[in-house]
C-alpha cells in the first residue's frame, strides 16, 4: 500500500496536497504515449505521487517503469504545476491539489507494456489531432507544458 492510500485511511476523501511527477514519452513521430486509466476510463499521462524519501526524478522513473515498462536515460524538467487549477477529484471522490513536476523522457528503452492494474491500455497519440476522452488533469498538464493547444482541450471530458 502506498503512502497516499495510507493517508486516505486516516483522512478519508478530503482534499490532500499531493506531490508527484508526470512523464511525457514521445515516439520517433513525436506522438505522445498516454495510458487509458482504469479508475476513470479516460486517457492520462504516465505518472503518480511521491513515496516518502523519494525525489521527483526517482518518482518519475519509478512511475514510468510501473505504468509502461519503459526506462528513460534522462528526464528533462519541463515545468511544475500547482495551485487551484491543479485540483482533481478522482472517480471514488478522493480530492487532491496536485503539485506536479512534468518531465520529458529522453532516451527511451523498452517497448510500452502494461505493468500494473492502473492502466487498461497504452497508446501513442498525435498532438495535432484531438484526443478523445482525455482526462481533464492530463489536458491541464499538457496545456501548461506547452504540448497541447487550447483547441485540443475540447477532447477532454470535464
Amino acid at each position: 500500500m502506498g503512502y497516499i492510500m495510507e493517508l486516505r485511511e486516516k483522512v478519508g476523501s478530503r482534499p490532500l496536497i499531493m506531490a508527484g511527477a508526470s512523464v511525457l514519452v514521445f515516439n520517433e513521430l513525436g506522438h505522445l504515449l498516454l495510458q487509458k486509466r482504469a479508475d476513470s476510463l479516460d486517457w492520462g499521462t504516465i505518472g503518480g505521487s511521491l513515496e516518502p524519501g523519494e525525489s521527483l526524478e526517482e518518482a518519475a522513473h519509478r512511475e514510468l517503469w510501473e505504468e509502461s515498462g519503459l526506462k528513460a536515460n534522462t528526464l528533462q524538467l519541463i515545468t511544475v504545476i500547482s495551485g487551484a487549477d491543479a485540483y482533481y477529484q478522482y472517480p471514488n471522490g478522493d480530492e487532491v491539489y496536485n503539485v506536479t513536476a512534468v518531465f520529458k523522457a529522453i532516451g527511451i528503452e523498452g517497448t510500452p507494456v502494461l505493468m500494473d492494474d492502473e492502466g487498461l491500455e497504452l497508446r501513442y497519440f498525435d498532438l495535432n489531432e484531438p484526443i478523445p476522452n482525455l482526462n481533464p488533469y492530463a489536458a491541464h498538464v499538457l496545456s501548461e507544458s506547452g504540448f497541447l493547444q487550447n483547441v485540443q482541450k475540447e477532447g477532454a471530458k470535464v
